[in-house]
C-alpha cells in the first residue's frame, strides 16, 4: 500500500507540480481540442494557443503586482 501511495503523490507532483491552474489549463484545452476533432474540424491549432496562454498568465502571476516607491 505505501508503494501506491508514493507513486500516486509522485504522479501529481509530476502532472500539476506547483501550479494546479497549468494542470487544468492543459486538460481543458486537451478537451477542447477533442471536441473539435470530432466534430471533424482541424484543432491543431488550439493546444499551442491554450500553452501561450497559460505561459502568458503564468509569467503575469509569477510577475505579481508593481508598486512604485
Amino acid at each position: 500500500m505505501t508503494a501506491i501511495k508514493a507513486l500516486a503523490r509522485f504522479a501529481w507532483d509530476f502532472v500539476v507540480g506547483d501550479d494546479w491552474r497549468i494542470a487544468v489549463g492543459v486538460v481543458i484545452g486537451l478537451s477542447l481540442t477533442a471536441l473539435v476533432a470530432g466534430a471533424g474540424v482541424t484543432a491543431w491549432w488550439i493546444m499551442p494557443l491554450v500553452a501561450a496562454g497559460l505561459l502568458a498568465g503564468s509569467v503575469w502571476r509569477a510577475a505579481g503586482p508593481r508598486r512604485s516607491g
